[in-house]
C-alpha cells in the first residue's frame, strides 16, 4: 500500500509547475518513500522495539506528506478530487502503521 502510495506521488508531482521541482515536488517524493524504506529496514531488525523506531519514522513521514498534500491543494497544483484520494491512502496506510505498532510494542 505504501509503494502504491509512492508511485501515485511521482505521478502525482510530475505535473506540478517546474519551479516546484527542488521545493515541494522533491519534498513530497522523499516523504512518500520514506514511508515504505523504514518499513524495509525496520523489518531487517533483530528486535520489536527496533521495528517499532522504524514505524514511528515512516509515521512521521506520513504526517508530512499529509501536510504537503494539503499544501499543494490549497496552491491549486491538485485538484480536490485527486487531493481526497490520496489523502484517504494516508489514513489507511496511518491506520495500518498505527495497528502494526500496537501489535508489536503491546503483544
Amino acid at each position: 500500500m505504501a509503494h502504491q502510495l509512492t508511485l501515485e506521488i511521482y505521478k502525482t508531482v510530475a505535473k506540478f509547475p517546474k519551479e516546484e521541482t527542488f521545493g515541494l515536488i522533491s519534498q513530497m517524493r522523499r516523504a512518500a518513500y520514506s514511508i515504505p524504506m523504514n518499513l524495509a529496514e525496520g523489518a531487517a531488525r533483530n528486535s520489536p522495539n527496533e521495528f517499532c523506531q522504524f514505524i514511528n519514522i515512516a509515521l512521521g513521514s506520513c504526517e508530512e506528506l499529509r501536510y504537503q498534500l494539503l499544501l499543494a491543494k490549497d496552491l491549486g497544483y491538485l485538484q480536490n478530487e485527486k487531493y481526497e484520494r490520496l489523502d484517504s491512502k494516508y489514513e489507511e496506510i496511518k491506520k495500518m502503521l498505527s495497528a502494526l505498532y500496537k501489535k508489536l510494542k503491546y503483544g
